[in-house]
């Protein structure tokens, strides 16, 4: 400290100017970065409130910090340039400013591809479905991209580092076999559109859900008791799965009732009817097209007259309430009616032995 107190003198007292010069550049520097910075980003907000762009307020939202950032590179380039400091220092602050704006602007085109991915992937069709495996994509290529503009003028010097992380990468990527087996298979299941963020599917052991989020190593989906289930990305890519919203949500459903064999079948299928078209439009998740059907199924039962109604719901859990809601209302209706649901019965027919024959001589 005691060194430092006494350079500032000795500069201090020979020529002061070479300390003032460059605080003073820096700080008028700094400044006009700040207005710039003000009227840029009151302008941008303008914009985005006349256009109601939603790229462009991504774009601001992601230029508010690093603004400062590189005003400060600037500044502090323009003050040591102006400086008297040797030609070898100057050049190697020039090089360390110029590492830091590519890193800073990485680090903005990674924010800025997240979110764009995030919030218009799933808007242009045919796109991979906006999961957190293709946002982290998006990052690492810009990311990438950035390593080798940063390290493009070192390449030469870091072969044989370069080399030697070759070799080792090999083994690293024998050891994390699994992982990167469930990074690929999680890559196809995301690419391939079969599966989708938000469609209710079914696994061959069993698992079923909403697809909650497909990630680097595992695909969670959400149960309909909303527990979170998790499955390991190339498990996922091995199974037979049964995908409800593809190619369309809408399903078909249906309700089984049985009647007397006393009732006249063509006076239950207007009722059912009548029942299954005022509940199309009234009971949440129905479907009025297309229109709900009755069928003479399973037809002759041990006790009943079978009938199966059929009708249309708009997704796969929406034929739980459905089926409750109808059940309800045609034990009702048939109650009006007078139209008998039997109970399950059956004729016994019992046989006694033989009577022997009498013998005539």
């Amino acid at each position: 400290m005691s060194m430092r107190n006494q350079w500032l003198r000795h500069v201090l007292a020979l020529n002061p100017m070479d300390l003032v010069v460059p605080l003073i550049v820096f700080a008028v520097t700094m400044a006009i970065g700040y207005v710039i910075r003000r009227l840029f980003l009151r302008a941008l907000r303008a914009w985005n409130q006349r256009t109601q762009s939603r790229p462009g307020l991504i774009l601001a939202e992601a230029l508010r910090g690093p603004i400062w950032i590189w005003i400060l590179i600037l500044a502090a380039h323009l003050a040591i340039q102006s400086s008297d400091l040797p030609e070898s220092m100057t050049g190697n602050a020039s090089t360390l400013f110029a590492d830091l704006w590519v890193i800073s602007l990485t680090l903005l085109g990674m924010r800025i591809a997240r979110d764009l991915v995030r919030y218009y992937g799933g808007q242009i069709h045919g796109a991979v479905a906006v999961t957190t495996l293709t946002q982290n994509l998006a990052q690492i290529a810009v990311l990438t991209l950035g390593i080798m503009v940063l390290l493009g003028p070192y390449i030469k010097r870091l072969a044989p580092v370069l080399t030697a992380l070759g070799v080792g990468g090999l083994a690293v990527a024998l050891a994390l076999q699994d992982t990167l087996s469930n990074l690929f298979a999680g890559f196809y299941v995301a690419v391939a559109g079969q599966i989708r963020m938000g469609d209710y599917i079914k696994l061959n052991t069993g698992e079923e859900g909403y697809v909650f989020d497909i990630g680097w190593r595992s695909t969670t989906m959400r149960a309909l008791a909303n527990n979170l289930i998790i499955i390991p990305n190339a498990k996922l890519a091995q199974a037979i799965v049964t995908n409800y919203h593809l190619p369309e949500k809408r399903i078909s459903g249906s309700v089984q009732v049985g009647v007397s064999y006393a009732s006249d079948p063509e006076r239950i299928e207007a009722v059912l009817l009548e029942i299954a078209r005022q509940a199309a439009h009234e009971v949440p998740g129905m479907l009025a097209e297309p229109a709900p059907s009755v069928t003479f199924d399973p037809g002759f039962g041990d006790s009943a007259l079978g009938f199966t109604l059929g009708y249309q719901v708009a997704e796969f859990v929406d034929q739980y309430s459905v089926r409750h809601e109808l059940r309800k209302r045609i034990l009702r209706r048939f109650r009006e009616e007078g139209i008998e649901m039997p109970f399950l019965t059956r004729t016994v027919k019992l046989e006694g032995p033989a009577a022997p024959q009498e013998r005539t001589d």
